[in-house]
């Protein structure tokens, strides 16, 4: 066997045990995750407050762009970009990425990475808080959201103006389970019941906490969400009386909601498919004030 190295020019037990590390030595030790483009090179300090967690893993970051099915022919939204790590891969697959991103920094790391590439001309950055922002005509959200934001997000997505075919978004484990939560399971809440009757959602995949940087408290799951509406199976009711019908039920507590789902059941003349939301509000809240209709809630 031929060895890389002659023996003579090994380094003596004595010299490897007390000679102190150089930062050549170093060099050679450092780990490999440094070097990769998708790792955090700490050029300053993340905020935790702000749900600032870069997610670093490659393979993950490649799996979410695979199942987020984005087109060569699409435009891209993608909330709160960071430093460019799926948008880069998004950029790659899509025509256009649309990046809306608060922190001035990331935004300068943003088009700096993306000019190096360049891949500028395929990115607009609108520098904001995305709550406040208004959207460009988009196909698809990929987005690695700030968890604090999640709820008000779809919210914005689902029930503002925009028409889009499909949103893949990760979010916080916790969150996403409550999000997907089906009728008869005690998970089962306003915000999941807001949401499936306007989309389809699905939660596809899972990410360990320790794919980030740094890495939060609990693990995210991605989850996809598609509108019914291109589809025809949007319920034919009014959302604004909906998302206020649902806001009282879910205020209540059982027992009494057990009561109101009796008196329901005694009404003979009609069925339930053929009462619109005010009729049941009607029904049953008489005492309670006329639904909120003149604004959108900023959560569901």
């Amino acid at each position: 066997m031929k060895l890389l190295t002659p023996i003579s020019n090994l380094p003596s037990l004595k010299t490897i045990l007390f000679t102190p590390l150089s930062s050549h030595s170093l060099s050679l030790h450092t780990n490999a995750e440094t070097s990769k483009p998708d790792s955090w090179d700490r050029r300053f300090a993340l905020h935790r407050p702000r749900g600032q967690h870069i997610l670093t893993n490659p393979r993950i970051l490649d799996t979410i762009v695979r199942l987020s099915e984005v087109r060569t022919e699409d435009s891209v939204l993608e909330v709160g970009p960071g430093t460019g790590n799926l948008t880069v891969r998004l950029l790659g697959a899509a025509r256009h990425v649309t990046a809306v991103e608060i922190d001035e920094r990331m935004v300068e790391a943003l088009k700096e990475r993306v000019d190096k590439l360049g891949l500028s001309h395929k990115l607009t950055v609108i520098k904001g808080d995305a709550m406040k922002a208004e959207f460009p005509h988009f196909d698809t959200c990929v987005a690695n959201i700030p968890y604090q934001i999640s709820s008000p997000l779809i919210a914005k997505l689902l029930f503002g103006p925009y028409k889009f075919r499909t949103a893949t978004l990760l979010v916080q484990k916790e969150f996403a389970q409550r999000l997907t939560a089906v009728p008869g399971y005690s998970e089962y809440n306003r915000m999941a019941a807001n949401v499936n009757i306007v989309s389809n959602v699905k939660r596809i995949l899972d990410v360990s906490k320790r794919d980030f940087v740094p890495a939060p408290k609990v693990d995210s799951s991605l989850v996809s969400i598609k509108p019914k509406e291109d589809l025809g199976l949007v319920p034919k009711v009014d959302l604004k009386e909906w998302l206020g019908f649902t806001r009282v039920c879910f205020s209540l507590q059982n027992q009494f909601f057990h009561l109101i789902l009796i008196k329901l059941q005694k009404i003979r003349k009609q069925t339930l498919k053929e009462l619109s939301t005010r009729d049941l509000y009607k029904l049953c809240f008489k005492r309670i004030p006329n639904f909120p209709t003149q604004n959108l809630p900023k959560r569901v």
